[in-house]
């Protein structure tokens, strides 16, 4: 197996790691962008709901940004929702730099609520990915999921994971984002990929028909990559001192 891996040249230490494996014909690529959405997500004094979906938005701006060639190329994406949080503009240069926020920043039927539901938060959606140089637009697709639109604009089956976790002071704990070329149910049963573990899927919660379902190569947990002890026990500090806060009279991390 092939594996290529550089750090983006960017000041928010964002990082991109490629494997392909030539015999299955599968690629992954895999980003992080932890700091660069802890520093936008400040700079535009983000609540906890609009920092998670930022958060991944920026994931799968650097994911998509694998398809420039230009050397001044800038990718945008953006997205126009129903739901409350309206929407975001996000866009990942050919150096690497990350830009990008939320339509809005506060939510606060959602702030302070745990992982927030992107049924509620997000409902019926249009995306939108605009490659461009300087004066030009090089391409432009429009879908209702980043899945559909590497379908339907690149000709690309491929499968995008995106994960976050936020805290409620909105600290970002990660930002990450997992790109699959070619079918992985197909790499899976054919055995050109000896397994899979997955916490995130592309709908949850997994529907029916998931084509994942029943593969015994392949594990998926439900959404709790977030929960490692030290998460836990930080979650728990920030409860007992909600709890003391309002005790004392100087209540801490208020919603409403």
């Amino acid at each position: 197996m092939f594996c290529m891996f550089y750090m983006v040249n960017c000041e928010m230490k964002n990082c991109r790691e490629e494997w392909y494996d030539k015999d299955a014909k599968v690629a992954v690529t895999l980003v992080d962008v932890t700091d660069a959405a802890q520093a936008l997500a400040r700079g535009h004094l983000c609540g906890p709901t609009s920092a998670y979906f930022l958060s991944k938005a920026l994931a799968a701006a650097a994911l998509l940004g694998g398809e420039m060639s230009e050397d001044d190329e800038t990718l945008i994406l953006q997205m126009k929702c129903k739901g409350p949080l309206g929407g975001f503009n996000v866009e990942c240069t050919a150096a690497g730099t990350l830009r990008g926020y939320t339509e809005k920043k506060i939510l606060d039927d959602f702030d302070g609520m745990g992982v927030p539901d992107p049924r509620k938060a997000v409902g019926e959606k249009q995306l939108q990915v605009t490659r461009s140089v300087p004066g030009r637009i090089l391409s432009q697709g429009i879908s209702n999921s980043l899945d559909g639109y590497l379908a339907g604009s690149l000709q690309r089956k491929a499968v995008i994971f995106l994960e976050a976790a936020v805290s409620d002071d909105v600290e970002i704990l990660e930002a990450r984002g997992v790109m699959v070329e070619e079918d992985l149910r197909d790499a899976l049963l054919c055995g050109h990929l000896g397994g899979a573990c997955i916490d995130v899927l592309s709908v949850e919660p997994m529907e029916e028909d998931c084509v994942l379902m029943g593969v015994k190569n392949c594990i998926i947990t439900p959404h709790i990559a977030w929960a490692p002890l030290e998460t836990r026990e930080r979650l728990m500090g920030i409860v007992a001192d909600n709890i003391r806060g309002f005790l004392e009279g100087a209540p801490k991390n208020v919603v409403s």
